[in-house]
């Protein structure tokens, strides 16, 4: 059974000053590695017809920072037990297959997740910037972790971002479990090094999905366990998102044969 991601001590011991860390992001050696921007991976057929979600404004024009979350019971980035992050492998567009040792494919309705990582303070593109993301499989179990998946380590990968702050990831819509609203999980680090080498990432959050896409998506076949999880739970009522979810709400378009969610994320 899932722990409602509320935390139970897995959150990584230390964190970084976010500040510190962004002084890295400006420093002239963060250069973009070949291959490891936003892939070429297969796009779903309905590509966004908007912008990626504009992080909110604050005061003197600062946009308000994507709030800290816990990591959850499922990180598999080595606070909680497995680490994938020294995997060969791990940096990778499309998060649906296993890789390494593992053979397993996610299945389920196609989402493209596309980030755009910036600086709070001045909206400035965080080009350099990696992101570890990771969601549960439609049956509402994370690899590594649950019951029937422990050997495969599917909807978990690496990106970096690119000259526009932007990385992606071509994965599955996620579940609803019972006890939290539809949501995926990433952390930010400085640079690849640092999410490949055990570093401390400069910010772990969680990504929303809005309810009319998400009620659509478990109406079809493979996903009929989340309609009464979805139904059964709210943003206001969320562990997570109850304290304020307007930073975190993906924008989503496209239909059942591909959706994309895009989200602003300002560290």
């Amino acid at each position: 059974m899932h722990d409602h991601d509320r935390g139970l001590g897995f959150d990584l011991a230390t964190l970084r000053s976010r500040r510190a860390a962004l002084g890295l992001f400006g420093g002239a050696g963060l250069a973009i590695l070949t291959g490891c921007a936003t892939p070429a991976d297969p796009t779903p057929t309905t590509s966004p017809t908007t912008n990626p979600t504009t992080a909110t404004t604050g005061a003197a024009g600062q946009l308000t920072e994507i709030p800290e979350e816990t990591a959850g019971p499922y990180p598999g980035d080595g606070s909680n037990g497995p680490n994938v992050l020294d995997d060969s492998g791990i940096v990778r567009g499309d998060i649906r297959p296993s890789f390494g040792e593992a053979s397993g494919v996610a299945d389920g309705v196609p989402l493209r997740i596309e980030l755009t990582v910036v600086e709070a303070d001045t909206g400035a593109a965080l080009a350099g910037a990696a992101v570890y993301l990771w969601h549960c499989d439609r049956d509402g179990g994370y690899s590594l972790y649950s019951d029937g998946v422990t050997d495969q380590n599917y909807l978990r990968g690496v990106q970096v971002a690119d000259d526009a702050g932007k990385l992606a990831f071509t994965s599955i819509f996620p579940a609803a479990y019972a006890g939290r609203w539809p949501h995926a999980h990433f952390e930010v680090y400085a640079g690849l090094a640092d999410a490949t080498s055990a570093g401390s990432p400069v910010i772990t959050s969680q990504l929303a999905l809005p309810e009319d896409v998400c009620a659509a998506v478990y109406a079809t076949d493979g996903y009929r366990s989340s309609e009464g999880n979805l139904a059964s739970t709210s943003l206001e009522s969320d562990n997570v998102f109850s304290d304020g979810w307007e930073s975190q709400l993906a924008e989503v378009t496209g239909d059942l044969t591909g959706y994309v969610a895009t989200l602003t994320v300002a560290v």
